[in-house]
C-alpha cells in the first residue's frame, strides 16, 4: 500500500510539471515578440530534464521501497508464524499442565472427601458408642427410681393399709362405743362441755342440775345475764339417736326410696319425743326461762332433722325446744356472752358517771388555768413586739451608719429598750 502511494505522489508531481511547462511553453509562445523566447525553452528544457530525473530517482525509490517492504512482510510473516507456533505451544504446554493439575486436584479432593468420610464414620461411631452408653446409663437410672418409687408407693401403701386396718378397727371400736345408749350420751355431753368452755365465761353454767321436782337432772343449765338474786337457767341437754340415723345413712347409700323414708320418719319420731321429754322435765318457769336446747353433736344429724319439713319449727312452737347442731350452738353461746357483757357494762355505768363527773370539774379548773395562761401569753407577746419595734431601730440607725456621710450619728433615746409600754398592744406597735 506504501508503493501505492509513492506512486500516486510521483504522478501527481509529474501532472505539475506538465502543467508548469505547459503554462510556460503558452507564455513564452506569447512573449515571442518580447525577444525572451529562446531563453525560456532553455530553461523549460532544463526543467524537462529535472522532472524526467525526479522520475526516474522516484521510480528508483519507489522499487527500493517494494523491495524493503516485501522483506519487511517476509520478516514480520515469519515472526508471526513464530509467535503462533510458541503461543500453540505455550497453550499446549498450559494445558497439559492444568490437566495435570486439575488432576492432582481431583486426586487430593477424593483423597481429602475419603479422610472426611473416615473421620465422620469414625465421629458417628464413637457418637452412637456415646449416645448408647448414656442411653443405657439413663434407662438404668430410670429404671432404678421407678423401681424405687414403686417400692416407695408400695411401702406407703402396705403403710395406708395398715391405717385402713387400725381405722376399720377404730370405728368398730367406735360403733361398739355408741352401740351404748349411757357411752354415746357421754359423748354427746362431752361435745358440748367443750362448746360452752370455748365461748361462755368461767361460772356462767352448772352440770347436772336437778330443775323439776322429781329426780330428772339435765345436763347443762346456762345461768341467763338477768339483774336478779336467783337468775334463770336455760336447760340444754344432748340427744344422738344413732341408730334411727344409721338406718337412713344406709337407705340413702343403697338408693332405697322406701327404707329411706320409713328411716327418715323414725328419726322424726325419735326427736318428736326426746322434745317432749325436755320439755316435761327441765323446763320449769321461773327457775327456768320459758324454753329449752336439744343438741345433735353432729352437723350430718342436724341437715338430717332440718330436712324434714316443718320438725323443728314444729318443735319449737308446741313443745319450747330448739333443735341445735355443733355450727349453731356457738352462735346461741355467743349471744348469752354478749348478755353477760352488757351486764357488766350496766354494772360500771355508776362507776363511770362519777368519773365522768370528777372529769367535768377537772375540766373546769383546766379552764381556768388556761385562762390565766392566756393572759401572761398575751403579755409576753407585747413585749416581743415592743423588742421586734426596737430592733428594727437599731437596724434603721445601722443602716445610717454605711452612708457616705462622715459626720458622726448619735443614737435616739428610743433605742433603748425599756420594756412594754402600759396601755400597749401587739395589734397597735409597728
Amino acid at each position: 500500500m506504501d508503493d501505492g502511494i509513492m506512486l500516486a505522489v510521483v504522478a501527481l508531481g509529474a501532472l505539475a510539471l506538465g502543467a508548469v511547462l505547459a503554462w510556460l511553453l503558452g507564455a513564452g509562445s506569447r512573449g515571442a515578440g518580447r525577444g525572451q523566447g529562446g531563453a525560456d525553452a532553455d530553461l523549460l528544457a532544463r526543467l524537462y530534464v529535472l522532472m524526467e530525473q525526479e522520475t526516474a530517482a522516484a521510480r528508483t525509490e519507489a522499487a527500493h521501497q517494494r523491495t524493503h517492504l516485501a522483506e519487511l512482510e517476509r520478516v514480520m510473516t515469519g515472526r508471526i508464524e513464530q509467535v503462533r507456533s510458541e503461543l500453540a505451544e505455550r497453550l499446549a504446554g498450559m494445558a497439559g499442565s492444568m490437566g495435570r493439575e486439575q488432576a492432582e486436584v481431583r486426586a487430593a479432593q477424593a483423597e481429602a472427601l475419603r479422610d472426611m468420610a473416615e473421620a465422620s464414620a469414625r465421629q458417628l461411631s464413637a457418637i452412637r458408642v456415646a449416645v448408647t452408653d448414656q442411653l443405657h446409663e439413663a434407662v438404668e437410672r430410670q429404671m432404678q427410681t421407678s423401681f424405687q418409687r414403686v417400692l416407695e408407693q408400695f411401702s406407703a401403701m402396705q403403710k395406708a393399709m395398715g391405717e385402713v386396718r387400725a381405722m376399720t378397727a377404730q370405728i368398730s371400736d367406735l360403733k361398739r362405743l355408741f352401740g351404748n345408749v349411757k357411752t354415746r350420751g357421754g359423748w354427746g355431753e362431752a361435745q358440748l362441755k367443750a362448746i360452752l368452755d370455748d365461748v361462755l365465761p368461767e361460772g356462767s353454767y352448772e352440770s347436772n342440775v336437778r330443775l323439776g321436782p322429781g329426780n330428772d337432772v339435765v345436763e347443762f343449765a346456762i345461768r341467763m345475764p338477768v339483774r336478779a338474786s336467783t337468775p334463770p337457767v336455760l336447760p340444754v341437754d344432748s340427744k344422738f339417736p344413732t341408730e334411727a340415723y344409721e338406718r337412713l345413712l344406709n337407705a340413702v347409700e343403697e338408693g332405697d326410696a322406701v327404707a329411706e323414708k320409713a328411716a327418715r320418719k323414725s328419726l322424726e319420731s325419735t326427736l318428736r319425743l326426746e322434745s317432749r321429754k325436755i320439755a316435761t322435765k327441765y323446763i320449769h318457769p321461773p327457775r327456768t326461762v320459758e324454753f329449752a336446747v336439744l343438741y345433735l353433736p353432729t352437723d350430718g344429724l342436724y341437715a338430717e332433722a332440718a330436712r324434714i319439713p316443718g320438725l323443728i319449727d314444729e318443735i319449737g312452737r308446741t313443745c319450747r325446744v330448739m333443735i341445735m347442731g355443733p355450727a349453731l350452738m356457738p352462735a346461741l353461746l355467743r349471744t348469752v356472752h354478749l348478755g353477760y357483757v352488757t351486764l357488766a357494762l350496766e354494772d360500771r355505768t355508776e362507776t363511770i358517771a362519777r368519773l365522768l363527773g370528777a372529769t367535768r370539774q377537772e375540766m373546769i379548773r383546766m379552764d381556768g388555768v388556761l385562762e390565766k395562761l392566756a393572759r401572761n401569753a398575751q403579755a409576753m407577746s407585747t413585749s416581743i413586739e415592743e423588742a421586734r419595734r426596737r430592733t428594727r431601730v437599731v437596724s434603721r440607725r445601722l443602716r445610717e451608719l454605711d452612708a457616705p456621710e462622715t459626720e458622726d450619728v448619735a443614737l435616739n433615746p428610743e433605742m433603748e429598750f425599756t420594756g412594754p409600754e402600759p396601755g400597749n398592744t401587739a395589734s397597735g406597735q409597728l
